[in-house]
């Protein structure tokens, strides 16, 4: 991270990232405080959070690792709390956590949709309901990013459940935006496309994995930079007129 800290563009702001012990999180947790945010790193596995935040620490980044489970209220409500002791509310949240389960719509069981839908819709509802609170309480302005995915916006054959929620997520984010205007908190949504992570780099890599991507336009799925603009502009002041809206980030794998 020590060549990218060249942005004090966030200096002074306090963000929280859930979801972020791996993948686009952590990496929404090195953008933010490579630019000078103070970072709250939240997530069920703590010790990867540690380890995390040791990194970032070590290149001179302000980091807390807190413990979160997106689908339990008392969680959320407890985060906050450590947070705000130790830096004050925060002003950006990125709403990141979320997770799938595949399955064609005959056979998944109603207790795995109920996940999905606890996870990447009631979650994210409440992350961003108790940061809403928080900055409204404090009068300060914000901006909330909801990681939405290009599910909500094409059919991801056999992800009926996850491609439900996604969507949800998505006008999810203009009703918030619109709930909370007038605080001046900005509520946007970015659409990723397939990024490769840890937890699909090998079927990326298999017979499956390898016909999607030729069916892409660009045949390619993204790295996992792909995002780092789009969030950071999302993220800064610079994004003061922008509200409501739902960015897909795809390399046009949604057309």
């Amino acid at each position: 991270m020590g060549e990218a800290r060249h942005s004090k563009s966030l200096m002074g702001e306090v963000a929280l990232v859930t979801g972020a012990s791996s993948g686009l999180g952590a990496q929404f947790a090195r953008l933010l405080a490579s630019h000078g945010a103070q970072v709250a790193i939240a997530a069920r596995r703590v010790e990867r959070l540690e380890t995390l935040a040791a990194a970032l620490s070590a290149d001179g980044a302000d980091v807390l690792p807190v413990a979160m489970d997106v689908a339990d209220e008392a969680s959320i409500q407890s985060a906050y709390d450590q947070v705000q002791a130790r830096f004050g509310p925060p002003s950006i949240v990125v709403n990141n956590a979320g997770m799938n389960a595949r399955g064609l719509a005959v056979d998944i069981s109603a207790a795995d949709f109920d996940q999905v839908f606890n996870v990447n819709v009631r979650g994210v509802f409440l992350v961003a309901r108790e940061g809403a609170r928080r900055m409204i309480a404090a009068r300060q302005a914000g901006r909330i990013v909801n990681i939405a995915s290009m599910a909500a916006l094409k059919v991801l054959p056999g992800l009926t459940a996850y491609c439900a929620s996604k969507a949800a997520v998505a006008h999810m984010t203009k009703s918030l935006a619109r709930e909370w205007a007038r605080q001046n908190i900005n509520v946007n949504a970015i659409c990723p496309g397939y990024i490769e992570t840890e937890i699909n780099s090998e079927w990326l890599t298999e017979e499956a994995g390898q016909k999607m991507i030729q069916g892409f336009p660009r045949r390619r799925v993204m790295p996992i930079e792909a995002l780092d603009q789009a969030l950071l502009y999302l993220a800064s002041p610079q994004s003061h007129h922008v509200t409501g809206a739902v960015l897909a980030v795809d390399d046009g794998q949604s057309l």
